[in-house]
């Protein structure tokens, strides 16, 4: 889809097989016409169009894009996720937009594989994302009416079920390969949407006790191995109930946890003291004192 008007090819190194339609040209989502935008919209388009044109030069030119598949690509794009989020999650707007470039980069990629073997390209993607969007948005596109943020998940749950082409059951469509938190609030929110679920975070906060106690007890390893499992499910569900991410909620955790021991471990060095050489009882200490520090505003954390 370039936006100088000429053919472009399609990464098989056959003759060039689509012209291009307008870059800034864009469709406004309803099944109408394509309609021209203001000022930005041509900025956009303008953009949008420039990025097209060189995925394809890339998947033309580069031997390493030449090579790739979706099997292949998909990692890299799990990567740059990934990256996104944390940039997010640091409150990072430069690194945001790096990072939402990259990932824009990736759609426009694996839309063109899918291209090449005439399964679909990215104005069908975007086209199915806008329909979509709409499909799933009643309160704002039909007349549909909702009092909060809540009932617009319980909406959207509930109309996903009535879509064709969906594996049936509380649990389908839910990717076996999401991280581990993730998986377990998917699921969650899947036996919620049902009906199977609790009104506020009391209960799963005396979930946790409960698991944390049986975790006390638990004497054999596949005892410890259950219900520590059901002691992170447990806090997964009170995250959950706190629209916390459980997954950015841990990292941030970790992230804390490095910090202190980096800045206890400098702390050490800063005395002549080796952080390896220490006993724990010394390591402790200062890591204490780094917390207290911390706790000053004298020591944050170093960004990572």
């Amino acid at each position: 889809m370039g936006g100088d008007g000429r053919e472009i090819a399609d990464g098989s190194g056959d003759a060039p097989h689509r012209e291009d339609r307008g870059g800034w040209e864009i469709a406004d989502g309803s099944g109408d016409a394509p309609h021209r935008e203001d000022r930005g919209g041509r900025e956009i388009a303008a953009a949008l169009a420039r990025l097209e044109r060189i995925t394809r030069q890339l998947r033309r030119e580069c031997p390493w894009d030449r090579e790739q598949d979706e099997r292949t690509v998909v990692p890299h794009t799990l990567e740059e996720a990934y990256e996104l989020a944390d940039a997010a999650n640091r409150g990072d707007d430069a690194k945001l937009a790096e990072e939402l470039g990259d990932v824009l980069f990736q759609v426009h990629f694996l839309s063109l594989l899918m291209e090449e073997r005439g399964a679909a390209d990215l104005a069908r993607v975007a086209g199915r994302a806008t329909d979509k969007l709409i499909r799933r948005h009643p309160h704002v596109f039909a007349e549909t009416e909702v009092e909060d943020a809540a009932e617009v998940l319980r909406n959207w749950d509930a109309i996903k079920t009535t879509e064709s082409g969906r594996e049936p059951g509380v649990f389908g469509e839910v990717p076996d390969n999401l991280p581990a938190t993730l998986y377990a609030r998917k699921v969650q929110r899947r036996a919620a949407s049902s009906g199977f679920d609790v009104d506020d975070v009391e209960q799963p906060l005396r979930s946790v006790a409960d698991e944390l106690a049986e975790l006390r007890a638990a004497r054999t390893r596949q005892e410890r191995f259950d219900e520590l499992g059901d002691v992170l499910f447990a806090a997964v569900g009170v995250a959950r109930k706190l629209q916390v991410d459980p997954e950015l909620a841990l990292r941030a955790a970790a992230d804390r946890f490095r910090g202190r021991v980096q800045s206890a471990v400098d702390l050490a060095a800063s005395e002549g003291r080796s952080w390896n050489d220490l006993a724990s009882e010394g390591q402790l200490a200062y890591y204490a004192r780094a917390r207290s520090h911390e706790d000053e505003g004298e020591g944050e954390p170093q960004e990572r």
